[in-house]
């Protein structure tokens, strides 16, 4: 009894923990939100999380303080990646809240009011939604995807057929940017002749192009700084890995699809390609 009752008073605080953070975080997105509708949402939604965080402090006894390394985290996801991914991953933490309270639900009255409130959150959560940035997501996959599997083949096989950390980063900025205003033209043509879309051609254009320069001018910048060419390799191909890591995790939060498979599979693709290309860059420039 006395270890159901432990455990108990650890679902409780945790319960409370993620109140309180909820507070914080939604605090913070209230302040930055620049539509006056979406503000008052989530500000209305920041006191309900501290009500929540009260009546679980009825229980606990005890005064908890905002996880700070999660609250600065979710800040950084803001900035990074809009709010539109945040308020994903609030919607998706509501879920989890819903569904962790199902246990413990005949032991506490209060519970029906709070999941009450946690499923009226989901839904303003869900209106909230940026259509817009979701709409285009698929051309942002597309430029990076592409960016990293052509790029990273080619600047490894570039490393060993120039030896030249200037001339490898020459040739991969020329190759990149004739290759991006490619993906751009293609999803261009792509996205006109679909006859059921909600999608802009050109701004399918434009985010495909985009996502594919900023991945290029990322994975050659290490051989613009980089003197020695074999340590510029290493230190491109761990940027690769963290932007496809990144960019992993972002589809999976906002596509609801599982993170690790996804990374594995697009980080062995990109480092395979680059093995190939950098098997090729020797033999040619063994015969050069």
């Amino acid at each position: 009894m006395a270890e159901l009752e432990k455990t108990l008073e650890e679902l409780i605080l945790s319960f409370q923990q993620d109140e309180i953070d909820g507070h914080e975080i939604y605090t913070y997105l209230a302040a930055k939100l620049k539509n006056k509708d979406d503000q008052a949402v989530i500000a209305n939604i920041a006191e309900d999380e501290l009500g929540h965080y009260y009546t679980w402090k009825r229980y606990s006894g005890k005064e908890l303080k905002a996880n700070w390394f999660k609250v600065f985290w979710y800040k950084l996801l803001f900035h990074l990646f809009g709010y539109t991914f945040v308020i994903k991953l609030q919607e998706n933490g509501e879920e989890k809240a819903q569904a962790g309270y199902a246990p413990v639900l005949e032991r506490f009255p209060e519970l029906d009011a709070i999941l009450k409130d946690e499923e009226e959150h989901e839904d303003k959560l869900l209106e909230m939604m940026d259509e817009e940035s979701l709409k285009y997501s698929g051309s942002v996959v597309l430029g990076l995807n592409d960016a990293l599997v052509e790029l990273t083949g080619a600047l490894a096989g570039l490393t060993l057929a120039f030896q030249n950390s200037q001339m490898i980063a020459l040739s991969g900025l020329i190759t990149g940017i004739a290759a991006a205003l490619s993906m751009a033209a293609s999803e261009y043509l792509s996205t006109s002749a679909e006859k059921e879309t909600e999608r802009n051609p050109g701004k399918s254009a434009l985010y495909t192009g985009v996502a594919y320069i900023i991945t290029v001018a990322l994975l050659i910048l290490p051989y613009l700084i980089i003197s020695n060419y074999f340590v510029a390799l290493g230190v491109m191909l761990l940027i690769g890995v963290m932007i496809i890591a990144l960019f992993n995790y972002y589809s999976s939060v906002v596509n609801d699809e599982p993170f690790l498979k996804r990374f594995l599979r697009m980080t062995g693709i990109s480092l395979g390609v680059a093995t190939i290309s950098f098997v090729i860059g020797y033999f040619v420039g063994g015969v050069i």
